[in-house]
């Protein structure tokens, strides 16, 4: 499916466990199924959200393939396959197009950074060599690193680039690259909470942490923004703020496996270096779980 023309709400899809640790793939089918009957757009699996970094390459192909047979066709999924070895993304990215992915996310090069011409060719390496679309993904508060102006324009022209996550929260920053949007480049939003500010700007949409939760509520917002019901999307975006932030009093993706763990959908634990929520942590989001209706 193509993703160069798609808008929405893509989920980054939380990866179950079981109690010993291995993945859940019958809940990992209940979840992709879920969201599909919940109007989610798109899938991405193997983000931040699905501790992709905790998994060896057999699980991240085995993870990806089982999303695609239960997407079935029906929404398009994207992998993300970052590595911060170019080599190591680009062998991630030939076998996730093998697999039959619709495209990728493609995170800067973390821990060893990159200076900006290096992080620029990071990019490019993939870009050249696949034929699915990339996503760009500048997320600094993790990798340490961001993608300079100057290099989202210079990748934005390239024709198998076909946007950037943005999840910096510097808006002055999205305010400076929004010239690049275009027919042919998108902006995704990658904190929930500005969701809307981003789409004032061009945005197409967010890949959310918060739609593993509430996939429904996190469509109709975007879609009601783009198709003119600003007021509406904005209702939304305020009545759920809390719950949004919530989702990251701790580090991602930790309150959201929570999260669905306290709604009975059993997203299983965490692989080390996460580990659980703190008690007083745990007790803060059930309110706001309980607020949204999403517990008793």
């Amino acid at each position: 499916m193509d993703i160069r023309s798609l808008k929405g709400s893509i989920v980054a899809l939380v990866t179950p466990f079981h109690a010993d640790g291995s993945v859940n793939f019958e809940k990992l089918k209940e979840l992709a199924e879920w969201h599909v009957a919940s109007g989610t757009d798109a899938i991405l699996a193997l983000g931040t959200t699905g501790e992709s970094s905790t998994m060896t390459h057999e699980e991240d192909d085995a993870v990806l393939r089982c999303v695609i047979e239960a997407a079935a066709g029906r929404v398009p999924v994207i992998a993300g396959t970052g590595s911060n070895s170019t080599q190591t993304m680009l062998e991630k990215s030939l076998r996730a197009e093998a697999l039959g992915a619709d495209g990728l996310l493609l995170i800067t090069p973390y821990y060893n950074k990159g200076n900006p011409e290096g992080i620029c060719r990071h990019f490019l390496t993939v870009a050249d060599a696949v034929k699915i679309p990339c996503i760009l993904y500048n997320v600094p508060g993790r990798t340490g690193c961001a993608i300079s102006v100057e290099n989202v324009e210079r990748l934005a022209k390239h024709p198998n680039i076909c946007g950037i996550k943005e999840a910096s929260g510097d808006m002055s920053y999205a305010m400076k690259i929004a010239h690049c949007i275009g027919p042919d480049f998108a902006l995704w939003c990658g904190n929930d909470d500005i969701t809307i500010p981003l789409l004032s700007i061009g945005g197409s949409g967010v890949i959310s942490v918060w739609a593993n939760i509430m996939p429904r509520q996190c469509h109709d917002m975007v879609m009601d923004y783009l198709e003119g019901r600003q007021d509406q999307a904005l209702a939304a975006a305020k009545r759920y703020l809390a719950l949004m932030n919530g989702l990251f009093l701790e580090v991602n993706p930790i309150p959201v496996k929570t999260a669905l763990n306290l709604m009975g959908m059993d997203a299983g634990p965490f692989r080390l270096p996460l580990c659980e929520m703190s008690g007083a942590g745990q007790e803060r989001l059930r309110g706001l779980l309980r607020e949204a209706g999403l517990v008793q």
